[in-house]
């Protein structure tokens, strides 16, 4: 019996530490990427400087319940916005297109098509899988070191971090955030993704495809 006391004792030190270190790394990779990028990542249409290429960062259009996206939604207007007020010359839209039934770039495409932005100045770049490849690969792929990410606060700072990291020139626009109540699992996932992004640039992982050069413009 004694044993078994001891070693719960023991279960519990090493987990109550495991819990302490999990605590500091999230609160520090948070804080991290928050302040480092706060000078790149703009609300104001007026003050973001120009860039040739706008890339948004994906997501799906429709919820789990079949109602529409507001993080889609909102994304959509700040690129029309940004392209529509000559801040941008061109949309480059970043997603998944892992399945035939999922593809996140040409439904992008159609929707900013309805809301008049030219077929040709919009290109789609199908394996953006995660933040970290969209970012990559808008650089090795697309050869655009200097970009404009166009995706929801919380989003558009960790793009910037990690774009920091590869010598890439980025700023950022926020589109329009959601409530709290909203986006609850989406800011918490958010939290350790920050902490995956500093282990993924620690051990230099690589997007899951690169590919051919493919140039805008």
């Amino acid at each position: 019996m004694k044993t078994i006391i001891k070693l719960f004792k023991k279960l519990f030190k090493y987990s109550f530490w495991i819990g302490v270190v999990c605590a500091i790394s999230i609160f520090a990779a948070d804080l991290t990427i928050q302040k480092s990028t706060q000078d790149q990542v703009y609300s104001n249409l007026q003050e973001i400087p120009h860039n040739k290429v706008g890339l948004v960062l994906g997501t799906s259009k429709y919820t789990t319940f079949g109602n529409i996206n507001l993080y889609y939604k909102y994304r959509i207007n700040a690129a029309v916005e940004l392209y529509k007020a000559g801040k941008i010359d061109y949309i480059l839209i970043s997603g998944d297109n892992s399945t035939m039934s999922y593809d996140e770039p040409t439904t992008f495409k159609e929707d900013l098509i309805k809301r008049g932005i030219p077929a040709n100045r919009i290109e789609l770049d199908y394996a953006g899988f995660r933040t970290l490849d969209s970012v990559v690969r808008c650089k090795e792929v697309f050869g655009e070191t200097n970009i404009t990410f166009i995706s929801q606060p919380f989003h558009n700072e960790r793009a910037v971090f990690i774009a920091n990291h590869k010598d890439m020139q980025a700023v950022a626009y926020n589109a329009k955030d959601v409530s709290t109540r909203y986006g609850l699992r989406v800011l918490v996932r958010e939290k350790l993704a920050r902490v995956k992004t500093f282990i993924d640039l620690i051990f230099g992982v690589e997007p899951k495809f690169l590919g051919g050069s493919i140039r805008i413009g």
